[in-house]
């Protein structure tokens, strides 16, 4: 498959981001050139580049300690990962058009979900809400420019902040389908896609086989408690696990695993039909 024509946006500066020529050029080359040059950080990132399923590329991205815990059992997890762990997670968002999360982990951890630690653009920040759950005052609705989705079920009566699209898709069994989510993403022109959490929606998303890839950055910390990474389907035998193909980089005292799933990810269905009510906030 030929990968979509990549656009050139400006480098962005952010003000917070440290100093870092090797990412800024690689930022460049990521969205100018057909063919990555060799440098560090191409084993990493390149698969981003080139869509191979369709025309979409979806990465979920989770931060673990060494024993599978996302957060303590309060929910805190500022911050699980260590410095280029955090480092990573951000040049992921300056890599795709839109960032998904559920409304568990906006209402956790409030978080911004731009580009900060690194130079380049901040993408379109997606929210997956059925119940309706959030109000008009967390940090992702700031308006600053960037394209903000709210997805909820179908029916749902609820006021967007201004400058916030509003989607409604059909819940069933409780959840709205991630390939639908998927789908109406690509029609809005949003077609790299970072899943970064919670671990509901990454697992709901790996379950529905909607990821290309998989990013779990390993910590050394031992937390002994706490909430987990994945909440899968229960299993009875160990040839029903899912086993991964990965690739590990070192990310200071970091480990990431990069988990190719390519294998297994459905073919998205990317027609217009699939278009369901969307609303802009005035």
């Amino acid at each position: 498959m030929t990968s979509p024509k990549l656009q050139s946006p400006a480098l962005i500066q952010n003000v917070s981001a440290e100093p870092n020529p090797e990412w800024d050029q690689f930022l460049v080359n990521f969205f100018g050139q057909e063919q990555l040059p060799n440098s560090p950080l191409q084993p990493i990132f390149e698969p981003l580049h080139h869509p191979t399923t369709d025309s979409m590329f979806v990465i979920g991205q989770i931060g673990q300690t060494m024993d599978g815990r996302i957060a303590t059992v309060s929910g805190q997890s500022k911050y699980v990962n260590g410095p280029a762990g955090l480092t990573h997670l951000h040049q992921l968002r300056a890599l795709v058009d839109a960032v998904v999360v559920g409304s568990g982990t906006v209402l956790a951890d409030n978080p911004q979900l731009t580009v900060r630690k690194v130079n380049g653009k901040s993408p379109a920040r997606v929210v997956i809400d059925p119940r309706a759950r959030l109000n008009r005052h967390h940090f992702i609705w700031q308006d600053d420019g960037v394209q903000k989705i709210w997805i909820v079920a179908e029916g749902t009566l609820v006021n967007p902040p201004p400058q916030v699209s509003l989607v409604q898709l059909p819940v069933i069994e409780g959840s709205i389908d991630p390939a639908l989510i998927l789908k109406n993403l690509f029609i809005q022109g949003l077609k790299r896609v970072l899943i970064e959490g919670g671990a509901e929606t990454i697992s709901r998303f790996l379950v529905a086989k909607c990821l290309d890839r998989l990013h779990i950055i390993v910590t050394p910390i031992v937390m002994g408690s706490g909430r987990l990474s994945f909440n899968l389907p229960p299993i009875e035998h160990m040839d029903q696990a899912l086993r991964l193909e990965v690739k590990t980089h070192l990310l200071g005292s970091d480990v990431l695993f990069d988990c190719d799933l390519r294998n297994q990810r459905i073919v998205l269905n990317l027609v217009q039909d699939d278009l369901v009510q969307t609303r802009n906030s005035e």
